[in-house]
């Protein structure tokens, strides 16, 4: 065992803890506060630069506590200025984060992970045909934000507007965490972000979207679908087995009636599997349950070793026509990142 998983992780404490930890230590309570503000304020990874510390508390802290941020091992630039991010975490392992610019609308999003690997095994995904191996922390979440935000401003002259959690792993999967990384990122005493510009996306746990209710949480949510039916469901994401769509429906009727969020259905388009009119049809009827929501449907990505393809043009917009003309409020999003293997579905830190 190294000496730095003997240490205490500095940044896995809350206020609180922190406080108590400090107390501990001989020191002041105002300590803490100083502390969580170089941390998440200040975004600092090195004990030495928290400069209003006297040294030899500063000392005392890197013999007591450790600072573990991600590290960028590998970064790839695609034709269309998507940026996918590769990084090591402490323990050796890696995962990938995504940054999509869309310029002529200021909008900056960064796709992030909250697990290394996933247990969820969605036919269509290369990350479902990875292991999974541990959830990330709160903090580790938190870095990809920070590290793609400085991306960011280097090669686009702006701040990340939008996260997206639909990296690599199922966030509700590893509900403590990521809640924790969202209120690191909304709280006015850390990064102070809106929650607004926040999505977490789900393959849908029923149980955990109502938890989200439950929890009244201000971020918007997405559940990934990609079929209106239990039969093509099935067959592609093993979840809806145990999460069929009707407890879905239930469980988001649920959670807009505690929190009155924006709902989104991402719906990924196979040819001649989920791309007909019938498909068309059975979708509109999700889409007029009691609550309002909004249908993002998405080109596919090829995966190596799967059949599915991607819907031609023509059926694509015939599909999303149709719901147009239904009063479905839907976009067709058109892939990102392709060349690099950075579009939805594709990460597995493949070299």
């Amino acid at each position: 065992m190294t000496t730095q998983a003997l240490s205490t992780d500095i940044r896995a404490m809350n206020p609180e803890q922190l406080e108590a930890w400090v107390l501990g230590l001989g020191e002041p309570r105002y300590r803490a506060k100083q502390i969580y503000q170089w941390l998440w304020k200040k975004q600092v990874t090195d004990f030495d630069r928290m400069s209003d510390l006297s040294k030899p508390f500063r000392e005392k802290l890197k013999n007591s506590a450790v600072i573990r941020p991600l590290v960028l091992d590998k970064a790839q630039f695609s034709m269309d200025g998507t940026i996918k991010d590769r990084f090591t975490l402490y323990d050796g392992h890696k995962i990938e984060s995504v940054l999509i610019p869309v310029v002529r609308d200021h909008r900056y999003t960064v796709c992030v992970s909250t697990q290394v690997g996933c247990s969820l095994t969605c036919s269509f995904c290369a990350t479902g045909k990875m292991k999974r191996i541990r959830n990330l922390d709160a903090a580790e979440i938190v870095d990809q934000y920070i590290l793609v935000n400085r991306q960011c401003l280097e090669h686009y002259g702006s701040p990340l507007t939008n996260i997206v959690y639909m990296g690599m792993g199922e966030p509700l999967l590893n509900y403590r965490e990521v809640m924790r990384s969202v209120d690191l990122l909304t709280n006015e005493n850390a990064l102070g972000l809106s929650p607004r510009r926040l999505t977490v996306s789900t393959a849908g746990i029923a149980k955990m979207i109502r938890q989200l209710g439950d929890d009244q949480v201000r971020f918007n949510l997405a559940l990934s679908l990609h079929a209106a039916d239990d039969v093509k469901r099935n067959k592609i994401m093993p979840i809806n087995e145990q999460n069929h769509l009707e407890a879905l429906m239930e469980a988001l009727e649920y959670f807009y009636a505690k929190t009155q969020n924006e709902i989104t259905y991402e719906y990924i388009a196979f040819d001649q599997f989920n791309d007909s009119l019938a498909d068309a049809q059975m979708l509109t009827r999700l889409c007029k349950r009691n609550f309002p929501v909004k249908v993002n449907i998405i080109e596919y990505n090829p995966v190596e070793g799967v059949e599915l393809k991607k819907s031609g043009k023509g059926r694509l917009d015939e599909f999303a026509s149709y719901l147009y003309n239904h009063g479905v409020n839907v976009t067709l999003r058109r892939s990102r990142g392709k060349d690099i293997d950075a579009a939805c579905g594709q990460l597995a830190n493949k070299e």
